[in-house]
């Protein structure tokens, strides 16, 4: 009975005053340290690579401003392409992924290491020579993955999914 009680008393008090609500979220100002990020790019669509591009990005500029103010050169990330993104650095396709190409150039001047599977490239008949001179073709991209993880490299597995509605239609 005591039970009954204390609940209707909450019912009471939740139709008079409505549910306890919070303040709100808070800004807090994680203390990053210097950072080695190994990101894998794996793609079922060579387009998406632009989207993963960002991640980079979202991974760099935090740790470039204030209250961090790191220097890109010594931040430590790697990018393992072996999808269906690896024509977008075969020189041959520069005029169809030139902002993505671009934008890669711009990383690797950052420091930025972006490296291309062997098996990949070999199975779209590509050599080392077919690529830009940022990037640098390795044996597998599983056993490079494997390495740099054991290096002490944060693994980032870039999933970039098909965005199916703008930010005003679901706010």
């Amino acid at each position: 009975m005591k039970c009954i009680a204390v609940f209707v008393i909450f019912l009471v008090t939740v139709l008079a005053h409505g549910l306890p609500h919070a303040e709100g979220g808070k800004w807090v100002q994680t203390p990053y340290q210097e950072q080695k990020v190994l990101f894998e790019f794996y793609f079922d669509e060579p387009e998406k690579i632009n989207s993963a591009l960002y991640w980079i990005r979202a991974q760099i500029n935090p740790l470039m401003e204030d209250p961090y103010n790191q220097a890109p050169e010594f931040m430590e990330t790697v990018v393992v392409i072996h999808g269906t993104e690896i024509v977008t650095v075969a020189q041959k396709n520069y005029d169809k992924y030139r902002d993505a190409v671009e934008r890669m150039r711009y990383y690797a001047e950052l420091g930025v290491k972006f490296k291309v599977c062997g098996l990949a490239a070999d199975d779209y008949d590509y050599t080392p020579k077919d690529f830009y001179d940022f990037i640098d073709v390795v044996p597998s991209a599983i056993t490079e993955l494997s390495h740099w993880q054991q290096q002490g490299y944060a693994l980032i597995k870039a999933d970039v999914k098909i965005k199916k509605y703008s930010i005003e239609e679901i706010r």
